[in-house]
């Protein structure tokens, strides 16, 4: 669908990184309230457009990336629990988990 937007809106790093005024991750938080009012899942597909947007043109001051390796999950988001972390408890191994949280 970026692909599409490209043709109607124009390309994505003059927009979001030249154009004073567009901002990703507002318009991610627009578009995630209407899809909960909604239940519409292709509104999910441009949450997801304006989270990437603002991984490659990133407006947020200070924005930096830090790949998490497994090893630095204590500040976990995530909410519920993994299959992995599930099957890990069921055969006795859900210690290896309690250390990231």
């Amino acid at each position: 669908m970026m692909v599409t937007s490209y043709y109607k809106f124009g390309d994505v790093r003059q927009n979001y990184k030249m154009v004073n005024g567009l901002q990703a991750i507002a318009s991610l938080k627009a578009k995630l309230e209407e899809y909960e009012a909604t239940g519409n899942t292709e509104v999910l597909v441009e949450v997801a457009n304006f989270a990437m947007i603002e991984f490659m043109y990133p407006q947020k001051e200070g924005a930096n990336y830090q790949p998490t390796d497994g090893t630095n999950l204590g500040k976990r988001t995530t909410v519920c629990i993994s299959v992995n972390e599930m099957k890990d408890i069921k055969e006795g191994n859900g210690d290896r988990w309690l250390r990231y949280y």
